[in-house]
């Protein structure tokens, strides 16, 4: 009799420390989602100091957090650094970014990466990256296009693909000389990532769905 109460007490505390867990893990979850929709705000349209801290939140919460409500692949050591490149502490950008960078199917990062070794000096390898950033952008919009139920929502009028065509363009005629038109690109690239959600939402509502999983 004893032991079978033993038995039942351990099984108690075991569901209760894996329903902690799984509380913990939710509450993690929401906090995450929270500071990187206040940090990429601040990013797109505030200051990126403010970003900056919303970010390496996230980065300590989680330092393998890929944004969690889209399909565009991009990590949270790319938002560091590109909120330090924002900020003009290249140093601390390049340091995050090479970090980023490890992540293969993450262009951004490679694009900012590109971004601030071209400014910093290493001009060369820096247009490389930011050569197979743009690449690697515009091909993940050609395979979600015809490969992805989601693809007719990702830069369905091909403007952001005809544009960085366009860089891709003058990087092979060695005729870049201002960046910043390619970091605006960056930023465009970025802002599709809500408008995709928006046209994805307005679909599911307009057919009577429910609210999408994806919303953080």
């Amino acid at each position: 009799m004893k032991d079978s109460k033993s038995k039942i007490f351990k099984l108690a505390i075991c569901n209760l420390q894996l329903a902690l867990l799984v509380l913990l893990s939710g509450c993690v979850a929401f906090q995450v989602g929270g500071e990187i929709n206040k940090g990429r705000t601040e990013l797109l349209y505030g200051d990126p100091k403010v970003a900056l801290a919303h970010f390496q939140r996230v980065a300590e919460l989680d330092p393998n957090y890929r944004l969690s409500y889209s399909i565009f692949p991009e990590w949270v050591w790319t938002y560091v650094g590109r909120a330090y490149y924002a900020d003009g502490r290249m140093v601390e950008a390049r340091q995050a970014l090479e970090r980023a960078r490890s992540r293969e199917d993450d262009n951004l990062a490679k694009l900012y990466l590109g971004l601030v070794l071209a400014q910093d000096g290493d001009r060369s390898r820096g247009l490389k990256e930011i050569e197979g950033g743009l690449q690697g952008i515009s091909d993940w919009y050609d395979y979600v296009e015809f490969y992805h139920p989601e693809g007719r929502y990702w830069d369905p009028g091909k403007y952001l693909r005809r544009d960085i065509q366009k860089q891709l363009a003058a990087l092979k005629g060695s005729d870049v000389r201002d960046l910043s038109q390619i970091a605006a690109l960056g930023r465009a690239v970025e802002i599709e990532i809500d408008k995709s959600n928006q046209d994805r939402f307005h679909d599911l509502y307009r057919n009577g769905g429910d609210e999408p999983s994806r919303l953080p």
